[in-house]
Formats: structure tokens, C-alpha cells, sequence
């Protein structure tokens, strides 16, 4: 496990965090926010604390940092800008599947994407790669599509909170087709759900091959589905495609649907 010097000492648990984690607020800090024996909270969250949820010094919460230990602390102090909380004790995180999966999502209409955003990262994704695709109807040029990452990233972190995520999955810039395809290379299985593909069985064997500790990439189209050549060029980047059943699901359903059935086949298993 890789911790920060400053907290050697402090007292490592290893039974389950479930209970404790239950009903209690959850947020996240950067290392260098960690001392030795407590944890200052600076940012937007200091506002949340103070006027939305109204913790008071004398109430414990939550929080984890981004080498995925969580501690349980007490606040202390809730001052205008800084939120400090004593470190009670911490742990590893329990929260996160055993392998990484990352979404990658064709640019759906409205605002269908940040739905997806909130449901994939309640599922376990480690991140979410926005895709502009042939058939995708939005099309988002540099400012709109940085406007908004900003909101993306802003859903995703309030998405790990509320699931007390140890990590906060990051939204990546929008990638073009070919740009994703290049990327998923690099993982270690793809799927890409297709009308076309074969039946349950070969879908259900490929999803019971995935192994703890592997990457995988999941490739969603956007409302009008994939064109034949984007499928042909992801399966030429080692992409399989996969049918998800006789019915035709939404974009925002098909890929919640992959990543509730590999949470399951995965949860608790260890790499």
C-alpha cells in the first residue's frame, strides 16, 4: 500500500468499512493536504460543509485521497475557508473493483451524458473517454466541448462522493473515433456492443474471460448506433463485439448495462 510519510503512524484497520462508511459524508483531498495527524479541507467543499450540510466540529466523516486510502476523521475546526479534521484512523479503500474499466461513450443528445456520467461512476468505472462518432448528432466544438469537461469532471466527483468512491474516476477530453480506438489498444480487453454480433452465449463467455486485474474497454455508440466501417476499425484495434440481447437498449442503458454485469462477475474478487 502506498501511504504518505506524514501518516506511518497512523493506525491502519483492516476489518470492513462498510458500516462505518454508511450515512456518513465523503470527500476528497489531495496528499499534500494530509499531515500527520489531521486533514485540511480547502475548496468548494468547505462551503458544502459549512452552509449546505452544516457539520459541526465534533462529527466524523469521511475521506480519501488519491492513492485510495480512506480515513475516518473528526472535524475540529469549520472555519470561513479551511475545514480541519483529526485523523481517528484509516485504511485501503474497499470501494473499488479489481480491474480498471473505462466507458467509452459516443456523445449522446441533450443531456443524456451526464446521467451516464453519474450511473457509470455509482458502477465502479475508472473513467469515461467522450466519443465523437459518425452518426453522434452533437457535435461540440473547443470552447463548448471544454465547458463542458468542466461540468463532466464536476458530476463525476459528486457521483464518487455520494457511492464513497475512493478515487474520483476522471471524464476525459472528447476523443474522435479513431483517436478512442488508438487509446482502447492499450487496454487489455475491448468490447464493443453491436446489433450484428452473435449470440448470449459467446457474450456471456467473453464477460466471464475478464480476470481481476485487467483493464477493459467498453465501446458505446451514440443514439444512431455505430457505422459499419467504426466497427470494422475498433475490431481491427482488437475490439469484439458483443450482442446484449434481443432488444435494442439506449445509449445511456447499454453501457450500465456491460458494467453491471462485469461489477458482478468481478465485485470481491481479488487480483
Amino acid at each position: 500500500m502506498k501511504m504518505t510519510s506524514d501518516v506511518k503512524n497512523i493506525h491502519m484497520r483492516t476489518v470492513d468499512c462498510e458500516g462505518w462508511r454508511k450515512g456518513m459524508h465523503h470527500f476528497f483531498v489531495n496528499s499534500d493536504q494530509i499531515g500527520e495527524k489531521e486533514i485540511r479541507i480547502t475548496g468548494s467543499d468547505v462551503n458544502h460543509i459549512r452552509n449546505v450540510l452544516r457539520i459541526c466540529p465534533g462529527e466524523q466523516i469521511s475521506i480519501s485521497d488519491k492513492d485510495a486510502v480512506t480515513y475516518r476523521c473528526e472535524v475540529t475546526q469549520v472555519a470561513e475557508e479551511t475545514v480541519i479534521a483529526k485523523i481517528l484512523w484509516c485504511q485501503e479503500a474497499d470501494t473499488e473493483l479489481p480491474s480498471k474499466i473505462a466507458l467509452f461513450q459516443g456523445l449522446p443528445k441533450a443531456d443524456k451524458m451526464e446521467l451516464i456520467i453519474q450511473k457509470a461512476v455509482e458502477l465502479g468505472v475508472s473513467e469515461i473517454v467522450p466519443m465523437a462518432t459518425k452518426r453522434a448528432v452533437v457535435k461540440l466544438d473547443a470552447k463548448k466541448a471544454q465547458t463542458k469537461l468542466g461540468r463532466w469532471n464536476a458530476i463525476a466527483e459528486s457521483a464518487a462522493k455520494q457511492a464513497k468512491r475512493a478515487v474520483i474516476p476522471p471524464v476525459k477530453p472528447v476523443m474522435s473515433f479513431d483517436e478512442a480506438v488508438d487509446y482502447a489498444k492499450t487496454f487489455d480487453q475491448k468490447f464493443i456492443p453491436y446489433e450484428l454480433a452473435r449470440g448470449m452465449d459467446a457474450t456471456r463467455q467473453a464477460f466471464g474471460a475478464v480476470r481481476p486485474g485487467e483493464s477493459v474497454a467498453i465501446l458505446i455508440g451514440p443514439e444512431g448506433g455505430f457505422d459499419e466501417q467504426e466497427v470494422m476499425l475498433a475490431q481491427g484495434g482488437g475490439a469484439l463485439p458483443v450482442t446484449l440481447g434481443r432488444r435494442i437498449l439506449r445509449t445511456e442503458t447499454a453501457g450500465m448495462t456491460v458494467l453491471s454485469v462485469l461489477m458482478y462477475l468481478l465485485e470481491g474478487k481479488t487480483a
